[in-house]
């Protein structure tokens, strides 16, 4: 197989820990690290680096060509981008919208050229998207808009521990019973046992379906989504010759024994997913799109404004979105 391309690597909200960890992931880089090109401000982030007193050379590169080992070796490769940055760390400015989409832009396009191997997103404020007019719950959202070909696209969250898929996202709790439903459940799935197959080389995937309500519902004493919807999914799925099974009561899904059974849970709403898995790995989680044309992944943690530009940003999550979007690349291209 050829070398891997490099990865690109988002700038995310300027005000926050993006630039930070990308700094200290270049730092921490082992002999085996994906090589990775910034799209952010080589200006803004020398000071940075002076600010912390990170020892991080960088070098501007105009096309993807230039960033070979070598070059990673010895810099951070930065591709400038055209939109200016405003804020800086801890400090945010709502004029720096324009720049964060570009990045995000930019990254998908040299996907979609195939001049990088994946895109890796550092994380940004929702409101980022509105400050230009699109219309998208998050970043999930806008990547996929971006990818076209109107596949839907689906969250999961993976760590060395657990993988988990929401077949609702960034909805209130309230609407989630009316959300539910055999096909929404279908497409996550299979999405699921199709990423699992592709990007993480597991011949025969194992999805566990959770529960929505307590005890599974408690046979339809506590709800019957379980009797109406998630069962029927089930079937469904095992006649198509997924390995499903459930409905398994929330509370004995995610124990050590419970997940030795599977590969991945589909989890009917966003915390019930992210909690255990946070609890789990929080410092190796990593949020990765499915139902992409390209593989992306991105740190499982927000901006952390609360931190930023004061040296204790965690580069972990990072480094471990940077590792399995290249293994995912790796799998995906085998």
């Amino acid at each position: 197989m050829p070398d891997l391309a490099p990865l690109a690597l988002t700038c995310g909200e300027p005000a926050g820990i993006g630039a930070e960890i990308a700094l200290k992931a270049w730092i921490e880089r082992g002999e085996h690290s994906p090589r990775f090109v910034l799209l952010d401000q080589p200006a803004r982030l020398a000071r940075l680096a002076e600010r912390l007193s990170l020892n991080v050379p960088l070098a501007q590169v105009g096309s993807l060509a230039e960033v070979d080992a070598q070059l990673f070796a010895e810099a951070l490769p930065v591709l400038p981008l055209e939109a200016p940055i405003h804020g800086e760390a801890g400090r945010v400015d709502e004029a720096d919208a324009p720049a964060i989409v570009e990045s995000i832009t930019r990254a998908v396009r040299l996907a979609q050229a195939g001049e990088v191997a994946a895109v890796v997103t550092n994380p940004i404020r929702k409101q980022s998207l509105k400050a230009v007019g699109l219309d998208h719950p998050g970043h999930t959202e806008f990547l996929a808009a971006l990818a076209g070909g109107g596949a839907r696209s689906v969250m999961m969250l993976a760590s060395p521990r657990l993988r988990v898929t929401l077949v609702t996202v960034h909805v209130p709790l309230a609407a989630v019973p009316g959300l539910l439903s055999v096909p929404a459940i279908l497409e996550v799935a299979r999405a699921t046992a199709r990423a699992l197959r592709q990007d993480f080389a597991i011949a025969a995937p194992r999805l566990a379906v959770i529960g929505l309500n307590p005890h599974a519902g408690e046979s339809g004493l506590l709800g019957r989504e379980e009797i109406e919807i998630i069962a029927p999914a089930i079937a469904t799925l095992r006649a198509e010759g997924i390995d499903a099974f459930g409905p398994v009561p929330p509370d004995a899904a995610f124990h050590a024994a419970a997940r030795n059974r599977y590969d991945a849970a589909i989890c009917m709403y966003h915390d019930q997913g992210l909690i255990p898995l946070k609890t789990l790995d929080f410092d190796e989680g990593v949020n990765v799109t499915l139902n992409l044309p390209f593989v992306r992944t991105s740190p499982d943690h927000g901006t952390a404004l609360d931190i930023a530009g004061t040296g204790k940003a965690n580069p972990q999550s990072l480094m471990s979105a940077l590792a399995m979007a290249a293994a995912m690349a790796k799998a995906r291209a085998a």
